[in-house]
């Protein structure tokens, strides 16, 4: 306390000794201020020239040594000074510092030559460098245009890179200073325009008193002002803490000399919290209204859902309080077993008797965090496993067949199984009496000479493995005597075959060999005599009856030769890594080379096709650098996503005549136009699959050349895609209007009474008129076949296939002629229809906390932060579609990557826009939106929602 009171003492006695002599100075100096600071902003550099030159007072310093100013200040640092002029000096001072980095960053390009004509187009900051459009640069840069272009693709996107950069650079502008022992000419600013300075000067002598410089005289020797390294944090948990809750802690605010400081808006408190690159909303609120006695405090408060590492920082302006940044550890909560996954690789599993088949456990807490035990018996606490026959009475004596232990370095619970003999069973893992999401599942344990057999099966090149069974029912009818059949079992389908005449094979059903198709195992009864019985169901046909003594094996190569078509596991992420994968090994002979692509805007479709049309399957691989003519702008990726996205709606809106919908509400999903215009050919389907073959294709090489598909397609011809049969079920999505009041109706409707209408096996078609065109029958002789209830079914199924999938047919071909020339068949086959739908068009529903937990923020000014919550208020009231303008508008492309915001690459980023009262602008190539300041949120909402809605579509600037 001595000590500090000396350090005091000698800066007011230094400061008294030059009042004397400077206070002339310092009215005349005042003065003339607005001429002083009009010639302090028209230099580039201080220390090019003399302190006589700044302050136009050359006979006033000689006697004091000042003959020139260091570039070593800190502008955003300045002390007081006489109300209304410290912000504009600031804003001087900061401006100033912003053309130095400028002027460095050209000199490290070899490029300072233009950086008079740079300022002369207001390019005075890093920031404005991503504002030049390119046309008016090359015209500034001239042949160094190049040069500028490679070293602004340099510059770092995110604000933490940016600023670590701008703070490289002005270390070199600083150490560059030929006057290193001056003072900073920050503070020899404020030193000749404020009485307050002298105590700077004071300080100067004491390097420890420097940051007291802001207040005046009397509060620092005082110390009745906020110092941050007296404020105080007070946890309201233990570290670490498990997630789940709402943390809260308080910061208690001191003045210097100790005393409790009231905390209020304009002292600029901010908390920042951040888990990685995630940052976590936080609320604050300052003071007590109730209680005086807790004006120093301010309660923060967060809410925790993912486990790890977090950073708390907490400032006063850009000062750090004691401590702080923070770093807080939050652990995973309790097991939770609907979000525990349970690994096996399929719904079946195949056992080798006497031989363990691993599997593993991942538990996870209801927020999906991976739970890390210190002891195996606490991680193995709770799960238990039920063994099960055919007929649903439990194994006693194979209880223990699956154990459980745990793997510490991975962190998850290892289930083995180990069975004796050959069996068919079912199994259910539960945790704390709770089924795990896929716990149920069948176990077929083979023989050591059958898994052989299995084996050579898969390894066989010949697709005619076929197994004796017998057909019991078929469209749920119980055949009186069973019939037999041959089941052939390929890598691509499962066919059921009867043998007319013992040697005319008759295809009976097909499955294709994909997850959609189910075997399930039923019990063999006494009186059934052919051996163990099995249902084939693919969720599209009838399900097919059958019986053999081969059941297993049958059972056993279909799963094996599916784990190989989807690489090892049935869930959506792992098959859609296998599918990239595979897709990138395909085309593992063609380059990713640059190609050109010049089209018309107005006639986007045309002239794509005309510029394609002699493209090989080489060329459809390489990378499009697309042009619009009549337009200016490099495809840095913005243009060619732009290119996609405005192909593809021409492709396929309803409005174009090649895609039509059933119905005319706004969600309509897109189905082949089966009365298309006579000028659009089947090319244009075959243009169409190769545009979603290359999106697949340019997603399957990751990163920002990912591109989705614009369109909402009718479930029916997705299932088509991918070689499904369609049935009746897809009216309730496809067509609702005529599912509720027709085919509901005659699902509902007893057709073998005497009073019903009579239907028979008939598609009448009519026109738009009402008049009646022709009549199609669904079934041989299906004018006089009627329908009854029990055929009902197979009527609906074929009218689906009537309507659905034959009208279509040759539209469907020539799409995926297209589609198959870049994407194998045999890869689409692994998904379903929605699967298919997720990994062509990504998300069709927009998340506001999936958009804020997964963006990047640039600004921290206390007018940007205004405005961001101006934004946020917005975008929660916005429709999808203003959603989907919103993403259109910032990235190029209206819907999401299959994991939403977070798979955008590069992530949706909020920046600050250096201008007032402007249209929000937007850099697709980065996926970045620009916010200007404005004075009221209508204003602001306004400016948003005209800009999404008019600026859309085209460039202005890359």
């Amino acid at each position: 306390m001595l000590k500090g009171s000396l350090k005091v003492l000698i800066a007011i006695v230094l400061s008294l000794m030059f009042t004397i002599s400077l206070v002339k100075i310092v009215l005349l100096i005042w003065s003339s201020y607005p001429d002083w600071l009009h010639l302090y902003t028209r230099h580039e550099h201080p220390s090019s020239f003399t302190a006589d030159e700044w302050l136009a007072y050359r006979r006033l310093f000689p006697d004091k040594g000042i003959s020139s100013l260091s570039s070593s200040g800190d502008p955003e640092h300045l002390p007081e000074l006489p109300p209304g002029d410290e912000q504009r000096l600031q804003r001087a001072a900061l401006h100033l510092q912003q053309k130095l980095i400028l002027r460095e960053w050209l000199r490290e390009y070899r490029m300072q030559h233009h950086y008079q004509r740079l300022l002369a187009v207001e390019v005075a900051s890093l920031e404005d460098v991503y504002w030049l459009e390119d046309s008016r640069a090359s015209k500034i840069l001239g042949k160094d245009w190049q040069l500028w272009s490679t070293a602004r693709q340099g510059l770092p996107t995110s604000k933490a890179q940016l600023d670590a950069l701008k703070a490289q650079l002005w270390s070199t502008v600083v150490k560059s200073s030929q006057h290193q022992d001056a003072w900073t000419w920050g503070g020899m600013l404020v030193v000749s325009v404020s009485v307050a300075g002298l105590v700077t000067l004071a300080a100067m002598t004491q390097p420890s008193l420097a940051p007291e410089a802001r207040h005046s005289l009397l509060q620092y020797v005082t110390g009745k002002y906020l110092l941050p390294a007296n404020c105080r944090v007070q946890w309201d948990w233990k570290d670490p803490a498990h997630v789940g809750g709402t943390m809260c802690f308080i910061v208690r605010f001191f003045q210097r000399n100790g005393q409790p400081y009231p905390i209020c808006d304009t002292d600029q408190f901010f908390v920042e919290v951040t888990e990685g690159t995630r940052k976590v909303v936080t609320i604050s609120e300052l003071g007590s209204s109730t209680d005086p006695n807790n004006a120093n405090i301010a309660k923060v408060k967060f809410t925790v859902r993912t486990a790890g590492q977090y950073n708390i920082s907490v400032l006063i302006g850009a000062s750090h309080i004691a401590g702080s940044p923070f770093v807080r550890n939050f652990l995973p909560g309790a097991i939770d077993p609907r979000r525990s996954r349970f690994i096996r690789p399929a719904s079946t599993l195949i056992c080798c008797a006497s031989a363990p088949t691993l599997m593993h456990i991942e538990p996870r807490d209801e927020f999906g965090n991976a739970c890390i035990f210190e002891q195996s018996d606490e991680a193995l606490q709770g799960y238990r496993v039920a063994i099960y026959d055919l007929h649903g009475v439990s194994v006693e004596k194979l209880q223990n067949a699956i154990v459980f232990s745990y793997d510490s370095v991975n962190s998850r619970v290892s289930v083995t199984a180990l069975f004796p003999e050959p069996i068919c069973l079912r199994a259910s893992i539960s945790y704390r009496d709770q089924q795990l999401p896929n716990g149920d599942f069948d176990i077929i344990v083979l023989s050591s000479s059958d898994t052989t057999l299995v084996h050579k099966n898969i390894a066989s090149r010949k697709h005619n493995i076929c197994y004796e069974a017998k057909l019991l029912s078929i469209y749920g009818t119980t055949k009186s005597k069973p019939r037999k059949v041959m089941c052939y079992v390929g890598p691509k389908q499962v066919t059921i075959k009867e043998m007319i005449l013992k040697f005319i094979p008759k295809r009976i059903a097909t499955f294709r060999l994909c997850p959609s198709t189910k075997f399930h195992f039923l019990p063999q009864l006494v009186t059934q005599l052919h051996g163990p019985v099995f249902i084939i169901d693919d969720g599209a046909q009838p399900r097919i009856e059958l019986a053999s003594k081969d059941r297993n094996i049958i059972a056993a190569t279909f799963t094996h030769f599916l784990l190989k078509n989807i690489g090892g596991s049935e869930t959506f992420k792992d098959k859609q890594d296998f599918f990239y994968h595979e897709v990138r090994k395909f085309h593992a002979s063609y380059y990713h080379e640059k190609m050109a692509l010049k089209v018309n805007r107005e006639k986007i479709l045309e002239s794509s096709m005309k510029a394609t049309k002699g493209f090989s399957v080489s060329d459809w691989c390489g990378n499009f650098e697309v042009t619009f003519q009549g337009e200016q702008g490099i495809d840095w990726g913005g243009l060619r996503r732009e290119w996609f996205e405005l192909v593809c709606s021409a492709l396929f809106d309803s409005r174009s005549g090649l895609f039509c919908t059933f119905h005319d509400k706004h969600q309509a999903l897109v189905h082949p136009n089966p009365t298309r215009p006579s000028h659009l050919k089947l090319k244009y389907f075959e243009f169409a699959g190769k545009i979603v073959g290359k999106c697949l294709f340019e997603s399957a090489l990751g990163g920002s050349y990912r591109q989705l598909v614009r369109a909402r397609y009718s479930r029916s011809f997705l299932a088509q895609l991918i070689g499904l049969r369609v049935h009746y079920k897809y009216f309730e999505q496809d067509d609702p209007d005529l599912y509720l009041s027709k085919i509901k109706y005659i699902l509902d409707t007893d057709l073998d009474g005497t009073d019903t209408l009579e239907l028979y096996f008939v598609e009448d078609v009519y026109d738009t008129s009402g008049q009646l065109i022709k009549s199609i029958e669904l079934i041989p002789n299906g004018a006089k076949t009627r329908v009854t209830n029990a055929t009902k079914n197979q009527y609906l199924d074929a009218l689906a296939q009537q309507r659905l999938c034959n009208s279509v047919k040759d539209e469907v071909d020539s799409f995926l002629k297209g589609l198959n020339a870049i994407i194998p068949d045999n890869l689409l086959s692994i998904f379903d229809e929605n699967e298919l739908e997720l990994l062509m068009c990504g998300t069709g529903e927009y998340s506001i906390t999936d958009f804020k937990s997964h963006h990047i923020t640039n600004g921290n000014s206390a007018e940007f932060r205004r405005v961001l919550a101006w934004f946020w208020a917005a975008v929660s009231n916005f429709s999808q579609t203003e959603m989907a303008r919103l993403l259109q508008f910032t990235t190029g492309c209206s819907q999401l990557p299959p994991g939403g915001f977070q798979e955008l690459n590069p992530q949706f980023q909020i920046t600050a826009a250096p201008t007032f009262g402007n249209l929000p602008t937007a850099h697709t190539c980065f996926n970045q939106l620009c916010l200007p300041d404005y004075e009221s949120y209508e204003q602001f909402e306004k400016s948003l929602l005209l800009a999404i809605s008019e600026g859309s579509e085209g460039f202005g600037m890359v």
